[in-house]
């Protein structure tokens, strides 16, 4: 038998919990958003990132309240499991499985074009635009370099996260802090330039725009905000997950949001507000090289130092939700949601085994998607479930007011309730977006849904109808016993 059911072994301490939020949210997001907010805000871009590290924060709470009064692993799915009836938790499962797995995607299509950029600074391949198809020997099929790339990074990350769970979570603490120290490094250089002692962050908003130019800067950054979540999805494998889940939400919380503010301050301080905007997606790489110093060892200019930053942000973020997406199908087959297979621990690895490889497929089919989909269509899921996780927070303290719950957030019930209303507004203004740009992302997320109700109903005739013949078992049983 090469799988059982039992729990996850506890292997990953606080740090490696906090770097996988920190690991999902300091993806690509703060190297490609950070001069497309100027663009729209202006100066105000700092404010922009605030403002989003504001909001996260509502929903935060309710993570760490649930996380801490139900330390099960898969995240948002086990605390509306828990409070919820059957369908709505299905629902809810089957959303932020497929969020994580497209978001997977997204993040794989973000590594492919850095990563041939890498190559192309020192000289290995043309840029990345004229880099040719590769055809695959075995099958002559000619691909595309991206898409080859992509479809690489998760095969290779899904292989680690399916033989130790130790590895993959260190992979993540290590790939986390080594872009967060090309951050670093990039902001004390910006802080020390002659650049930013000049720096003019008046008039803060852009000519024209006014206060107003903020919202739609922050519902385009905002998925730069999304990836603390990960972390109560993996709550059974993290050592005192009851102290320990809370915790490393709100480092990783507080972390990234210093870690953003810096970035966007020293970029808009040094390149301005105007040439962070001219340079759209390589803002930050157009800042670095502007005041960073050349000839550097290894890594020949600032430019190349955030191109290197990048191809770690976006492997950092896959890996982190190759394990979320894994723990939530595990949680639904262990629930009886999904086939049992799902719910099961790999006899040796002791890995989710199943969910990882079903997730897998799911993954690299979605390669195939265009990038700005992917994104959306992740984003529309992920606002969704958040708004559901602050509901359950406030359904869970009316109907279990004596349950234990070693963090309690402060202030309630405004948290979830603010938490609520402004997700839904987000969730109101993508949607509306989507039926005007990207209606095959709408598309495909209602198509995801409907599938989800039929397999809904498949798996409850199948459970019905083999109640009975373990009940007839259990009859003639009986007497056996008993005699």
């Amino acid at each position: 038998m090469s799988s059982e059911t039992r729990s996850p072994n506890a292997e990953l301490g606080l740090l490696d919990a906090t770097m996988i939020g920190m690991g999902a949210m300091i993806g690509a997001g703060i190297f490609v958003l950070t001069g497309l907010a100027a663009e729209i805000a202006g100066p105000a871009a700092i404010l922009v990132f605030t403002l989003n590290g504001v909001v996260t924060a509502f929903t935060g709470l309710s993570y760490a309240e649930l996380a801490a009064s139900i330390p099960k692993s898969g995240g948002g799915y086990a605390f509306v499991r828990e409070i919820f009836d059957d369908l709505s938790s299905f629902l809810m499962g089957w959303m932020l499985w497929f969020a994580y797995m497209i978001a997977g995607a997204l993040y794989a299509l973000g590594f492919a074009p850095n990563f041939l950029e890498l190559l192309h600074v020192y000289g290995l391949v043309p840029a990345p635009g004229q880099v040719g198809a590769i055809v695959i020997p075995a099958v002559g099929v000619s691909v595309p370099p991206s898409f080859l790339l992509a479809f690489v990074a998760v095969l290779a990350l899904v292989a680690l996260n399916a033989v130790s769970t130790a590895a993959s979570g260190s992979a993540e603490t290590i790939f986390t802090i080594i872009k967060v120290g090309i951050l670093l490094v990039f902001v004390v250089f910006g802080l020390a330039s002659p650049m930013f002692s000049s720096a003019e962050f008046q008039p803060l908003f852009k000519d024209g725009a006014g206060a107003t130019a903020i919202l739609p800067a922050m519902g385009l950054t905002f998925i730069a905000f999304e990836g603390y979540d990960l972390i109560t999805t993996v709550t059974e494998e993290v050592k005192n997950p009851r102290e320990n889940i809370p915790k490393a939400i709100f480092i990783s919380l507080i972390a990234t949001v210093i870690v953003y503010l810096a970035v966007v301050t020293v970029a808009v301080g040094t390149l301005g507000a105007n040439g962070l905007a001219d340079a759209g997606e390589a803002g930050i790489a157009t800042a670095a090289t502007s005041f960073m110093p050349t000839g550097l060892p290894i890594i020949q200019n600032g430019g190349a130092l955030i191109v290197f930053g990048a191809v770690f942000s976006t492997l950092t973020a896959l890996n982190a939700v190759v394990i979320a997406s894994s723990r939530v199908a595990f949680s639904m087959g262990r629930e009886g949601q999904l086939l049992p297979s799902f719910g099961q621990l790999h006899h040796r690895y002791g890995t989710p085994f199943f969910a990882i490889l079903a997730s897998a497929v799911v993954m690299l089919g979605s390669v195939a998607l265009p990038t700005q989909s992917a994104g959306n269509m992740s984003s529309l899921f992920f606002l969704l479930s958040f708004v559901i996780v602050n509901v359950a927070v406030i359904r869970l303290r009316r109907e279990r007011p004596n349950m234990n719950r070693p963090y309690e957030m402060p202030f309630y019930p405004a948290p979830p309730i603010i938490g609520i209303g402004l997700n839904l507004l987000l969730t109101g203004v993508l949607v509306e977006y989507l039926i005007r740009t990207d209606p095959l992302a709408l598309g495909l997320s209602v198509a995801w849904i409907l599938l989800g109700g039929v397999a809904y109903i498949v798996l409850n005739r199948t459970n019905v109808a083999q109640k009975p013949s373990l009940s007839s078992t259990e009859t003639n049983l009986k007497p056996d016993t008993e005699d």
